[in-house]
């Protein structure tokens, strides 16, 4: 039988719910039970694939190709359970959902209305397509008393009641402030928090409190009181000095047994929760530190780059080293020299992104890495610019660029381009077929999902992956071109993955160099804490020898 936990959160935004749903996932799979976790999102997008990125942070992608809340990937960091497009919606997608049946014919003579049409849709999404799974974590974004997330607050106390007592519980998550001004931590906000929700028919078991500081036993009777839950399930949340320190935290904090103890579960395994004390461990008392240098487009945010920062922590943690992060906006080295920003920096990598913006400033870094036998890594666009880099520098075609910046280059340039990078109109999938245009709509459209690749053996991947054979998460629209694949291996370059048919360039690195490789997927999408991706435990690995010689 499979029990529900929903997650909620109040008073402000950016509280941790997605953090708080993983741990608690973390924490129930260490008592020997099996999880799954969904997220689901107030807004009217249809998922975050078109939203922008210093909006709403990274897409996390899944491997049947969704397009997806950052949040899913803390569920998969933490659980190691692969999401799939089941996982995440959005009030888009559910009123796509409800409006193509009203289309189709499936509510003939019904007025189609928000109840019960909109929250049968979000209920359905809910109980839908898993087996064995022993707690359901469905998280709800935004804060409770938000206008577009009524229907989901409303679909979920439905969803309770339908299922009867003992089957699902609510957990709230909520700000207790600390006020400097008066030296006190204030309860109000928490109090008025659980009033809203209890207004809405939903009254919390659990109350996850999220502070600076931890919160003495006189405020948390004072909560437990006010809000009506017991002072056992009132669960201080002080701030961390990792995320991953939150499936220990939370259970010497009792909340895995507030959580079974809310079902009605008398007896339960005991936790294991030994990998993460060891990740912990790593953490707190790392060997050494090295300085990696991320050159992007937005890194104002850095949401927006969520799945990066957290991989070159895993692969820290797989070498015992501090990864100290040098945010650079790659504009800068459009107009300056990149060698005083960059030098210095134990390891360079340039990350995914789209349109032109910071283009030259990439390609300026990809060649500082390689002049100056810094290690580099290239992800998607990242290896795009340096092999257009090293078109232009070694094979002496200046006009090289790609497809995607080819409408601005040639407004502003009286020299034809030569695209190195073009639009993928046509590849093959699982062995179907897929075409694109220019002219398609923008959501979804892109190449998504895992994707096999073949590596060359004898080459520095074959030799991280241990394996010929891979298959990693993509997204993106545009590839590197295949006709200079023979003159650039002339010159050093091996192109060391490939997709299967041989046509789509998956990997490339120098074959003189300590450790320069692009590749056009996102393992970032694939690292855990503890099983940290195997090409940035090697990069992490290739920072420590440089910071060795500098």
């Amino acid at each position: 039988m499979t029990r529900y936990i929903f997650i909620t959160g109040g008073v402000v935004s950016s509280l941790g719910k997605g953090l708080t749903s993983a741990a608690l996932g973390a924490l129930l799979q260490a008592r020997g039970y099996g999880v799954r976790l969904r997220k689901l999102d107030p807004y009217l997008n249809v998922d975050p694939g078109t939203l922008s990125p210093f909006e709403h942070g990274e897409v996390f992608v899944t491997d049947d190709g969704a397009e997806t809340d950052l949040d899913i990937g803390h569920y998969e960091r933490f659980t190691g359970v692969a999401a799939s497009s089941l996982d995440s919606t959005s009030s888009g997608r559910i009123y796509q959902t409800v409006l193509d049946k009203e289309r189709q014919g499936e509510y003939l003579g019904e007025t189609i209305q928000v109840i019960p049409h909109v929250t049968d849709e979000i209920k359905r999404f809910i109980s839908q397509d898993f087996e064995d799974t022993d707690f359901m974590l469905c998280e709800i974004g935004g804060t409770v008393g938000d206008i577009e997330g009524l229907p989901f607050f409303e679909a979920i106390r439905q969803f309770a009641q339908e299922k009867g007592p003992g089957n699902c519980i609510f957990i709230h998550v909520t700000l207790i402030p600390y006020l400097n001004v008066c030296n006190e931590i204030k309860t109000k906000p928490t109090q008025h928090s659980v009033k809203e929700l209890r207004s809405i028919g939903i009254a919390p078991d659990i109350l996850v409190c999220r502070s600076n500081l931890p919160i003495p036993d006189k405020e948390r009777k004072k909560i437990a009181l006010f809000c009506n839950v017991d002072q056992d399930a009132v669960i201080s949340s002080p701030d961390m000095n990792s995320i991953y320190e939150a499936p220990t935290l939370y259970h010497e904090e009792g909340l895995d047994s507030a959580v079974l103890k809310a079902f009605g579960i008398k007896s339960f395994p005991e936790t294991n929760l030994s990998k993460w004390y060891e990740v912990k461990e790593r953490i707190d008392n790392p060997d050494g530190k090295v300085r990696v240098a991320i050159v992007g487009k937005y890194t104002g945010l850095e949401d927006a780059y969520k799945s990066i920062n957290e991989a070159l922590t895993h692969g820290g943690i797989a070498n015992r080293v501090e990864v100290e992060t040098k945010w650079i906006q790659a504009e800068v080295f459009e107009e300056e020299d990149p060698a005083p920003y960059l030098t210095g920096c134990h390891a360079i990598l340039i990350p995914g992104g789209f349109g032109k913006r910071g283009s030259e400033g990439k390609i300026k870094a990809a060649g500082f890495a390689r002049k100056n036998q810094v290690p580099y890594f290239g992800i998607c666009l990242g290896m795009q610019m340096a092999v257009i880099e090293l078109v232009r520098d070694l094979l002496g075609i200046d006009s090289a660029g790609s497809e995607e910046f080819s409408m601005e280059e040639q407004e502003n340039s009286s020299e034809d381009l030569t695209p190195v990078i073009f639009y993928l109109k046509k590849w093959v999938h699982e062995g179907k077929k897929i075409t694109r245009s220019e002219k398609d709509e923008k959501g979804a459209t892109m190449r998504l999902g895992s994707y096999p690749a073949k590596l060359t053996k004898g080459s520095i991947v074959e030799k991280i992956y241990g394996s010929c054979e891979i298959s990693e998460r993509h997204r993106h629209r545009y590839e590197v071109d295949i006709k200079y694949k023979d003159r650039l291996e002339s010159e050093g370059v091996l192109f060391s993955g490939m997709s299967p048919d041989g046509n789509l360039p998956e990997i490339m690195e120098l074959k003189k160099h300590p450790w320069f490789i692009g590749v056009q997927f996102h393992p970032e999408l694939k690292s855990q804490p503890f099983n940290p991706h195997p090409l940035f435990a090697g990069f992490i690995k290739a920072a420590i020898k440089r910071s060795r010689l500098v």
